[in-house]
C-alpha cells in the first residue's frame, strides 16, 4: 500500500496537499468521484494505508436535512466500513461545533453537545459512528478559517481555538505523521473571531453575531494536543 490519500480538495484539503504532496481525490481530480457512492472510489483508495477525510457539507446553517445527512453521516459510515475491510486507518476531520452546547474548554472526555443545526448534528453522529465502528481511526475536532480574513466584519462575541487553515494544517500533518489515534481537539490559543480577523485584515470592523444558531463559545481543552506534540 502507498501511504496517505486525502478525500476532498476544499480549503483544508488544498492546504494539506500543498504542504505534503500527498495524493488527493475530489471531483476536480476525478469527475466520476462521488463521496455519496462508495462504489465510485473504493478501488482508487484501496492502495493507501491512511485515508484522510476532509469532505463535509459545510452549509452550516442550511435547513436541508437530507443533504447534510447523506454527506456528513451516511457517506462517512460507508467510508468506515470500507476502511475496516481494507485495514486502513481513517482520519476524519470533525468540527469544534460539536462542543457548541457543552461546557467551556471542553475536553475529548466531556460530553459533546451540538448546536441547533443539521450540520452540527450530522457531524456529531459521524463522530459517534466512527468511535463505535472503526477499527483504526483519528477524529480531529477543529475550526479552520481561510487566510486572509475576507469579510468586512468579524464577531467579537464568538470565541474558540479556531485558527487560519495553514496553522491548523501544520498541526494535522504532525498528528498524521505521529500516528495519533482516537479523538483529539486541534487548535491554538483561545481567541475571538475578531481577534483572529485582525491578524490578516487590520481594517476589519468588530460586530456582534445576530444569528441565534451561531455558537458563541466553541473553546476546547488542548491539553491532549499539547502532550502529543
Amino acid at each position: 500500500m502507498s501511504q496517505n490519500i486525502i478525500l476532498g480538495y476544499g480549503i483544508l484539503g488544498k492546504e494539506l496537499v500543498s504542504k505534503t504532496g500527498w495524493d488527493y481525490l475530489s471531483r476536480s481530480s476525478n469527475n466520476d468521484f462521488n463521496f455519496e457512492d462508495v462504489n465510485t472510489y473504493k478501488k482508487i483508495i484501496s492502495k493507501y494505508q491512511v485515508v484522510i477525510n476532509c469532505i463535509a457539507n459545510t452549509n452550516t446553517y442550511g435547513s436541508n436535512k437530507k443533504e447534510h445527512w447523506n454527506v456528513n453521516y451516511k457517506a462517512v459510515s460507508d467510508l468506515v466500513e470500507l476502511c475496516n475491510k481494507n485495514k486502513q486507518k481513517l482520519i476524519h476531520i470533525s468540527t469544534d461545533y460539536v462542543y457548541a452546547n457543552s461546557i467551556p474548554n471542553a475536553s475529548e472526555y466531556d460530553v459533546p453537545v451540538h448546536n441547533n443545526t443539521w450540520y452540527s448534528y450530522t457531524k456529531l453522529l459521524s463522530d459517534a459512528y466512527i468511535q463505535l465502528k472503526s477499527n483504526d481511526y483519528l477524529i480531529i475536532r477543529c475550526g479552520h478559517k481561510e487566510y486572509p480574513f475576507k469579510y468586512k466584519r468579524a464577531f467579537k462575541d464568538v470565541e474558540g481555538n479556531f485558527d487560519y487553515v495553514q496553522n491548523i494544517a501544520n498541526i494535522i500533518i504532525s498528528l498524521v505523521n505521529k500516528n495519533v489515534k482516537n479523538v483529539i481537539n486541534v487548535g491554538t490559543k483561545k481567541k475571538t473571531m475578531y481577534d483572529l480577523a485582525k491578524e490578516s485584515n487590520p481594517s476589519v470592523i468588530e460586530s456582534l453575531s445576530e444569528n441565534e444558531n451561531m455558537p458563541k463559545n466553541v473553546s476546547m481543552d488542548l491539553t491532549k494536543l499539547e502532550k502529543v506534540l
